[in-house]
């Protein structure tokens, strides 16, 4: 039977990469790098014949799973769902823990991106925040006080 050996990233699809960009560095990841991607490989791994691609690939400091955002240059990107609760089936948040959650809060808010809740706090282990952040990603930020 195949094992994963481990996780790599979680790839995003956005309309504005600069903005998508610009968040995930604001809260702290470093770009690791920027490509177009088309061609036979792109076409045959995401059956979309004629593809072409922007990738942005961002880690948290130290490395480990990265993000990797793209844009559509070809064909035109499908709208989402970008006001979709939690309980919206598919893949609904991406996370990260964080040294500072009402640091990153207010940072996020300064820049026009909202709570979806509010901010909890688990059996006294962990304080968590859900953000709305560019193009309706929601990003869950938590930080360990326990």
């Amino acid at each position: 039977m195949p094992t994963v050996r481990r996780f790599d990233h979680v790839g995003i699809t956005v309309a504005d990469l600069e903005a998508a960009t610009a968040f995930f560095v604001g809260l702290g990841l470093e770009v690791e790098g920027r490509t177009p991607v088309e061609g036979a490989f792109i076409d045959t791994v995401i059956g979309i014949p004629g593809s072409r691609t922007e990738i942005v690939m961002l880690h948290a400091p130290g490395g480990g799973t990265g993000v990797e955002l793209s844009r559509f240059e070809r064909p035109d990107a499908r709208p989402g769902s970008p006001a979709a609760p939690a309980n919206e089936l598919g893949l609904r948040s991406v996370a990260f823990e964080v040294d500072d959650l009402a640091g990153a809060v207010d940072w996020a808010a300064a820049q026009g991106y909202g709570l979806v809740g509010g901010i909890g706090e688990y059996e006294g282990v962990w304080r968590m925040a859900y953000v709305r952040g560019p193009e309706g990603i929601i990003v869950a930020l938590a930080e360990r006080i326990g």
